[in-house]
């Protein structure tokens, strides 16, 4: 079993394949964390201290013992009125006015598979693959009973954490703090991975060391947003790639957040990870709960490559659902960069003919189909096909061009409205704002209020009448501002609209994936502004960035990769000068840093040399013969693109028996010295062949020395090398 409680001990123990986890319900009732790390065996009570803490105060039930203290000892779930003055995760305001809890233990129960949470998105397994810990902890004055949720994936090293917040008691109660995840570190000396940014520059890597001062990362923006990523990773000072403890927690949630991280007065280091508590007061009535979103942990003693690589496994084969799961994603061409607004139906068709030629499988068309919609200020919310602007119906486009054997795929941004349009006309309160103040304008867009269920219904309903006119197997749901007015005119209490917000969203994604399970939907908005573990569950990929420049994706496809498998990276090959940045690289590698990712093609076909369009039929046949290993192999970084000439990274695949190694180039100097390439994850002691020069190499000198990159004149090259392992 990976959950074991010990009736002498009252201690609860997770075992994963390799790490353990245990916490402890000690003689007053109080649930403290004891320990998370390698696998270990026996009870850990004995890393607790006590002693008499100036200013610490002792809870009353204690006595006289001025050594028994809360804001000393290391808690799964720290709460308001414990007398500990660190960050809390649990601060609830009663019935009287007063935040004061005492929660203490009641019961357990250990059931076999993965618990699931209403509503919200959450980690899966089987019965044979998971098991479920529940804790129930109670306030006997304001009968506030929270029921804390673990699961356990045995082989993937994953523990996942939530909670259950029921009131039990007589009147309405507000919770003022929810967070999923505590960690609490007795002793030690820490770094703060963190993943910073901004629109068409996310998931910055940033490592800081925690010290006596709260680091804090979050949202409240109403989405995960492009400035902080939901995901974080705590690791020795000396940690690196390939050795060295590390902890990572990534926040299953699209919506404001807050993780927190500080050194106490003793030393000791406490780590958080849930919902925000800016705009935050979520009201109780008796007998309702709220559920916390997940948060999902993992250890690795072996480096951040192994920490990376159970977060991927989780979310490729435990968070991301549907057929797409585990199937090879078609290559696209979205119109986007080739026409933006200037386009019609015979245009599209011509894109799609011309895409066909090169091997491209399917055709996405994304903005300006609808309503009226020839730039980004009208038309949001007129979710009707434009068919005097397409001079055709939607259904008639889709059919021509899956006569040249393509698929069809269509972008929406359900979420949102412009004021010139006819949904906004008609419904003006349906716009989250405050009655008798301007509302605050991103991209002339509102936001509809996804908090009102005859909303979401609405807008469903739309959608679903364009989706049903023709076989469309793939959508881009896009969401391109951030939350601003979070005022509902059917609430009362506005400390809920924000959450209650994305959870109408997650009741439209959920609908969509049941009524189309054959389609891809892909995430999106303004590229990497909600790229989290929860919009995983809905959308197996994410647009990685709006930001498509090969060489600024190095870094982003960098940072993305600590808490993100590639198959879940929207990642295209767009023209030059790029759209974002004006640089120009070879073809060549726009498409290689694009191959870490789900691949796809954004740019004018018809403006490409003959030489060019034989360069991406040769690379949409590299890519179908790599997908497999590029979809579910391991993924290792080499270098770090922020501070070394070449940025590099690797595909392994679980035997051992195939690698993909690629690399660009980022500099070039006169009389440059060799730039080898250290490998990693090939089987020690054996002979690979690379495939294109037929060279064989051994595989601890790849790994030790590297593998040396040809010489090449020219900005920015690109190098992809393929092994197979000598048999």
């Amino acid at each position: 079993m990976s959950i074991v409680f010990t009736e002498k001990d009252k201690t609860f123990t997770l075992h994963t394949k390799d790490t353990t986890y245990q916490m402890k319900v000690d003689e007053y009732g109080y649930l403290l964390h004891l320990y998370y790390g390698r696998k270990t065996n026996g009870c850990m009570d004995y890393l607790l201290h006590y002693a008499d803490r100036g200013f610490s105060g002792n809870p009353y039930d204690v006595g006289m013992d001025r050594t028994y203290s809360l804001d000393a000892l290391p808690q799964e779930l720290p709460f308001q009125g414990s007398g500990d003055y660190r960050s809390l995760a649990i601060v609830i305001r009663h019935t009287d006015g007063s935040y004061e809890s005492d929660f203490r233990y009641k019961d357990y129960q250990i059931l076999d598979g993965k618990y699931q949470i209403p509503g919200l998105p959450a980690v899966y397994g089987t019965q044979e693959e998971a098991q479920t810990l529940k804790v129930i902890l109670e306030d006997p004055v304001s009968k506030v009973q929270i029921t804390l949720l673990y699961g356990v994936l045995p082989e993937q090293n994953i523990i996942t954490r939530s909670a259950v917040i029921q009131n039990l008691g007589d009147g309405k109660i507000y919770l003022e703090k929810a967070q999923a995840a505590c960690l609490d570190w007795l002793s030690g000396d820490y770094d703060l991975l963190s993943f910073h940014g901004r629109h068409a520059m996310e998931r910055n890597y940033q490592r800081m060391e925690i010290k006596h001062t709260a680091q804090i990362i979050g949202s409240r923006r109403g989405t995960s947003s492009h400035q902080y990523n939901p995901m974080m990773i705590l690791a020795e000072h000396e940690t690196n790639e390939d050795a060295g403890s590390c902890y990572a927690m990534s926040f299953m949630y699209s919506g404001n957040f807050k993780g927190e991280a500080a050194k106490d007065q003793f030393g000791q280091t406490r780590v958080l990870l849930g919902l925000s508590d800016e705009l935050f007061s979520y009201p109780l009535e008796p007998k309702e709960s709220f559920y916390v979103p997940e948060v999902i942990l993992t250890y690795s003693s072996m480096g951040l490559a192994r920490l990376s690589q159970n977060l991927h496994q989780c979310l490729r084969r435990h968070v991301c659902r549907g057929k797409y799961r585990d199937g090879i994603r078609p290559v696209l061409l979205n119109s986007w960069e080739a026409s933006y607004f200037e386009f019609n139906g015979e245009s599209i068709y011509q894109l799609a003919k011309q895409a066909a030629d090169l091997g491209v499988e399917m055709l996405v068309m994304d903005d300006g189909w609808f309503g009226k919609r020839d730039d980004d200020n009208s038309g949001l919310g007129d979710w009707f096909v434009n068919e005097e602007k397409l001079g055709e119906s939607l259904g008639s486009l889709i059919e021509r061009i899956r006569g040249l054997g393509l698929k069809f795929g269509i972008w929406i941004e359900p979420e949102c409205i412009n004021e010139d349009s006819q949904l906004y006309r008609e419904h003006p309160d349906w716009i989250l704002s405050v009655p008798g103040r301007n509302p605050v304008r991103a991209r002339n867009q509102l936001v509809l209020d996804f908090s009102r269920k005859e909303v979401v219904d609405y807008i469903f309903e739309k959608i679903c009448a364009v989706l049903d006119q023709g076989k469309i197997k793939y959508i881009k749901w896009d969401m391109n501002r951030s939350l601003s007015d979070c005022f509902s005119r059917q609430t009362v209490d506005q400390g809920r609209v924000s959450h209650d917000y994305v959870l109408g969203l997650y009741d439209f994604l959920e609908r969509i994936c049941q009524r189309y399970p054959d389609v891809l939907l892909e995430g999106c908005s303004g590229g990497g502004g909600r790229f989290d573990a929860g919009m995983l569950y809905y959308t197996p990929q994410i647009w990685c960035s709006d930001n498509t420049d090969a060489i600024d994706r190095l870094q982003i496809q960098y940072g993305t990769s600590f808490g993100y498998p590639a198959s879940a990276v929207g990642s295209h090959v767009s023209a030059v000068p790029n759209h974002q940045t004006g640089r120009v690289t070879p073809l060549r590698t726009r498409a290689v840093v694009a191959m870490s990712g789900t691949f796809g093609y954004e740019l004018n076909l018809g403006s490409l040399m003959d030489f060019e369009k034989e360069q991406i039929k040769e690379q949409i046949r590299e890519y179908k013969q790599y997908a497999g290993l590029i979809l579910d192999g391991l993924y290792y970084r080499l270098t770090n693109p922020n501070k070394e000439l070449v940025g590099a990274w690797e595909f392994v695949s679980e035997d051992g028996s195939e690698v993909l190694l690629s690399a660009v180039m980022q500099e070039i100097h006169g009389n440059m010295p060799v730039t080898y390439v250290r490998m990693k994850g090939l089987s020690s002691g054996c002979l690979y062949q690379e495939m294109d020069t037929k060279k064989v190499y051994a595989s601890d000198a790849l790994m030790e020395v590297g593998v040396p990159l040809p010489e090449q004149m020219g900005e920015y090259r690109a190098y992809q090398m393929y092994f197979r392992r000598v048999e």
